[in-house]
């Protein structure tokens, strides 16, 4: 199973782009900071995580719309490939919600 659930702040919202097949594509980042624990020891995690979301069903969105930096927001998606030739990966967000 691929998903991914994340609760960050948007740090970079980028112009609004087309795929070569004519898709709308945004692209974001995302910033993440939390406790875990790991291996019975408390955890600081704090990391930046480069998002895409695709199509015009999420684009039209109201949640979406609402979308500004500093933003903070529950999303989830799934990973993948940044590119057939990447390594890098990005997440895909299919569902964006405020908190």
């Amino acid at each position: 199973m691929n998903k991914l659930e994340l609760q960050a702040e948007v740090v970079l919202i980028e112009p609004l782009r087309y795929t070569p097949a004519g898709i709308p594509l945004l692209s974001v980042v995302l910033r993440h900071t939390s406790d875990q624990i790991e291996a019975g020891m408390k955890r600081r995690v704090e990391c930046e995580v480069n998002a895409v979301v695709l199509g015009d069903q999420i684009l039209g969105t109201p949640a979406l719309k609402g979308l500004k930096v500093g933003a903070h927001i529950r999303v989830t998606g799934f990973l993948a490939k940044r590119s057939l030739k990447s390594t890098q990966l990005v997440m895909h967000i299919n569902h964006i919600e405020f908190i």
